[in-house]
């Protein structure tokens, strides 16, 4: 895992821009970015407030109270438990805001923090940002992509101060049950340790699957802090806007980091966000439902042509496996010679050689077209 720079993602960006230089056509799978539009109805409410000039000045934290306390209505209806939007709601520039500042707060340089592997390369990131030693738990399919907490060396855990977990997961789309989530709870509380759960794709769930709140494994929120975006939901990537909840004094230190680092989001695409949480919920099953088609389409087809590829239950991807002992050069390749810009597995940690994730970001006619290039391709 390469903790900053990201070289097997730099690496894939450069081939990609290569060969869009000499003029040759390629899809992008590589990158989970939505293609969906943002609601009319979210972009009227970040039109008309710039109109409104008390808009166009420094967002201070006590300004974005009726955002906070959007979220915590949302969050209550949602999970059935009750928030302080005070001290228990804050308002991210997107969730990867809390997964790279929140370590700052809580470990010292050489503390340990337990990741997944593979996992999301911005979790890496913030642990090493703040002087700490990243460890990753490693996922396997035999045990459903879930760490197991009883193989951590106990020297590391003894210097382990956090645990960030992420599920639905990115990249191996696997999903956590709340038994699941309370047995981790349960062990960052037996361990000392802070419980950092990434929740993005809270909402990119198929098949009836309902995503459970790690905060429903801790409703007292002794250890846990969540975090969540608009990006997946609401196709609202470009906007950075998401928000934490959970533990007061998590809630506190990301606070007090955030106020020597930032401001908040202008004060028109918070009043987006909150259009966005009070709606009725077509917009997110709308997005859903047209993900399932992809997913269903591209499940089927790969198949169809020789890859094995499970039917996820949540995300925009697929985690696929690739008879290629290299899964850098097989998407360099895949590259060059098709036209078709995967991510390679071991982009997202050592466990994740010998795999690649499709991003499911373009409309069925384009991913019939990617499924004709890959056919023969290995």
């Amino acid at each position: 895992m390469t903790y900053l720079g990201g070289n097997v993602f730099a690496t894939i960006d450069r081939v990609k821009q290569a060969v869009l230089e000499q003029g040759k056509d390629l899809i992008d799978l590589s990158l989970g970015s939505a293609d969906l539009p943002t609601d009319a109805s979210i972009l009227s409410s970040i039109g008309e407030a710039l109109q409104d000039k008390t808009t166009h000045g420094y967002v201070l934290f006590s300004q974005t109270l009726s955002f906070r306390q959007t979220v915590a209505r949302w969050f209550t209806e949602r999970f059935g438990i009750d928030v302080d939007p005070d001290r228990e709601v804050l308002p991210l520039i997107g969730s990867q805001e809390g997964t790279a500042h929140l370590p700052l707060a809580l470990l010292n340089p050489g503390d340990y923090g337990l990741l997944q592997d593979p996992g999301y390369p911005s979790h890496y990131g913030g642990v090493y940002l703040a002087g700490g030693v990243p460890w990753g738990m490693p996922l396997h399919g035999d045990l459903g992509f879930l760490p197991d907490f009883q193989a951590i060396p106990p020297l590391v855990l003894d210097r382990s101060r956090l645990m960030i977990l992420s599920y639905p997961h990115n990249p191996t789309t696997a999903v956590g049950s709340l038994d699941f989530f309370r047995e981790a709870v349960n062990f960052c509380q037996r361990h000392n340790l802070w419980l950092i759960h990434d929740f993005p794709y809270v909402d990119l769930v198929f098949d009836g699957y309902v995503a459970p709140s790690m905060l429903e494994a801790d409703r007292e929120k002794s250890v846990t802090i969540e975090f969540f975006t608009l990006s997946k939901s609401f196709n609202m990537g470009g906007f950075r806007v998401g928000f934490a909840v959970g533990n007061r004094e998590l809630v506190g230190a990301l606070r007090q980091i955030k106020s020597i680092v930032d401001f908040n989001q202008y004060q028109g695409i918070l009043r987006g966000a909150i259009k966005a949480l009070q709606g009725d919920g077509r917009i997110v099953r709308q997005g859903v439902a047209e993900f399932q088609r992809r997913r269903d389409f591209m499940v089927e087809a790969l198949n169809s042509i020789g890859w094995s590829v499970p039917k996820p239950k949540a995300t925009m991807y697929l985690w696929a496996k690739i008879h290629h002992p290299n899964s850098m050069e097989f998407c360099q390749k895949l590259i060059y010679d098709r036209g078709v810009a995967l991510s390679p597995g071991s982009g997202f940690g050592k466990e994740g050689e010998g795999f690649v994730r499709f991003a499911l970001v373009h409309p069925i006619p384009v991913l019939q077209e990617v499924i004709h290039r890959l056919e023969g391709f290995g």
